[in-house]
């Protein structure tokens, strides 16, 4: 087999969010992590996420907010959980495995909340609990030897081994040690500065202060506006954590542009750019994302899964893609032209 394409090391953050654009919908989603009995104890995660309107007059109109609060298992099962808005059956999710097995939970349990807030971050819960432990490593010296020795419990890859689960993880890849786990000694990571961006300080939902200890935090934003005859989308997401240094450490950063036909809800164009990435090989996926354009974007839930399978994509740029299926449900929401009627909330 050949070996896997290798790339520079993506360390560039894109710093704060963008300005709010007159005339847009942000929806905003963060779920915390935090381990209030140390490493490879049940841990908590916190999900927040938010829908604001910006009107072409600039004044912001919240559209809707979710959340949750689930007690994670170290094998990343749901212990406990609550939703917020409350749902008669969140508690059937108790005892759901985070990965494929939750998001089948999630379909069959809350369906009818495709498309809010509290949908998404629940989606989300999947590749947040595969990635909140990496925070340990800024913390804990010994944490490369720790995972090793733990391998055989993993939830990740097939007990521990990664090969060609993603590209990241081709066989071959620098990314792997011989028998197949991750090889953390090679692994990089990127300080970033805050993603609330100082002149527009409510274009992020609220989030708590993470410092002094090991916490992680994936964050999402997703823009979407309407020009040339187009929805505009610009998606940001970041997984990172506080490091004993007093800033913060990045170990995934992705910036995504699409462009969406409105009337037959069809990705047009899809540039996905690779800021932040662990290894070597990640980048790689950003190069075959665009095998999505001409796809219904209300079916990206599954459609990348299916075609963006193992090695032809990353699971967090996956997940990125994914989370555009919600596109279209909030351009509904979007204002119409300025000068014409107030939009309808629908």
């Amino acid at each position: 087999m050949d070996a896997p394409q290798i790339f520079p090391f993506a360390r560039q953050s894109a710093g704060p969010a963008p300005l709010r654009r007159p005339g847009s919908i942000r929806r905003t989603t963060s779920i915390d992590s935090d381990w209030p009995d140390g490493f490879g104890q049940p841990w908590v995660m916190t999900g927040r996420a938010r829908d604001l309107l910006t009107g072409f007059d600039g004044e912001p109109v919240e559209l809707g907010r979710g959340g949750f609060r689930i007690l994670a298992s170290p094998l990343r099962e749901i212990l406990e959980i609550a939703v917020d808005p409350d749902h008669p059956r969140v508690p059937e999710l108790v005892g759901v495995r985070a990965g494929g097995a939750s998001r089948h939970a999630l379909a069959e349990t809350l369906g009818d909340l495709r498309g809010m807030p509290t949908f998404q971050l629940l989606d989300d819960f999947a590749g947040a609990s595969l990635v909140a432990g990496w925070i340990w490593s800024r913390w804990t010296p010994d944490w490369h030897e720790r995972i090793r020795a733990s391998r055989a419990q993993s939830t990740a890859g097939n007990k521990g081994r990664m090969v060609n689960i993603c590209t990241g993880f081709t066989e071959g890849a620098s990314s792997l040690a011989a028998d197949g786990s991750v090889d953390h000694a090679d692994q990089s990571a990127t300080e970033v500065g805050p993603l609330v961006n100082p002149l527009d300080p409510i274009g992020w939902h609220e989030m708590p202060e993470q410092a002094g200890r090991p916490m992680a935090r994936r964050a999402r934003r997703i823009d979407i506006w309407r020009a040339e005859g187009l929805l505009k989308v610009d998606a940001g997401f970041q997984d990172s954590g506080p490091n004993p240094q007093g800033t913060r450490t990045a170990i995934h950063e992705y910036r995504v542009y699409a462009e969406i036909d409105e009337a037959s809800e069809t990705l047009v164009s899809l540039q996905a750019l690779p800021l932040i990435l662990p290894f070597r090989e990640c980048p790689g996926a950003s190069m075959k994302a665009a095998r999505m354009v001409g796809e219904p974007v209300g079916q990206l839930r599954q459609a990348v899964l299916d075609r963006l399978a193992g090695t032809l994509g990353c699971t967090h740029l996956n997940d990125v893609l994914r989370a555009l299926a919600d596109v279209p449900r909030l351009a509904r929401m979007l204002p119409g032209e300025p000068g014409v009627e107030e939009c309808v909330l629908r």
